[in-house]
């Protein structure tokens, strides 16, 4: 009897650290992208700003939509434009490290 019950509490354990895993990854990104991928991809757009435009109090993004629709608009203007994968790992970063919506 006494086995049973430690491998109860093992497997409750288990459980616990799983569903607190699970939450942890979702909470540091809203979007489906990779935020460390994001941050090499994101190298290039500092060719021709920095991150203050993140941090600014009159920054325009206030929204996750409005994040993803500007980061795919300005996406298009490289040559080869970012893929749509870019542009997900884009905003999982910037999103994880500057806006957290």
């Amino acid at each position: 009897m006494k086995a049973s019950g430690m491998s109860l509490q093992w497997g409750l354990a288990l459980l616990v650290l799983a569903a607190l895993a699970t939450a942890g990854c979702s909470a540091t990104s809203s979007s489906s992208g990779d935020a460390l991928r994001g941050e090499q991809v994101h190298a290039v757009c500092l060719d021709c700003h920095g991150t203050g435009v993140y941090t600014s109090a009159e920054r325009k993004i206030k929204s996750l939509p409005a994040l993803q629709k500007e980061v795919t608009r300005w996406g298009d203007y490289y040559d080869p434009a970012l893929s749509a994968k870019d542009n997900e790992d884009v905003v999982a970063y910037l999103n994880t490290h500057y806006y957290k919506f």
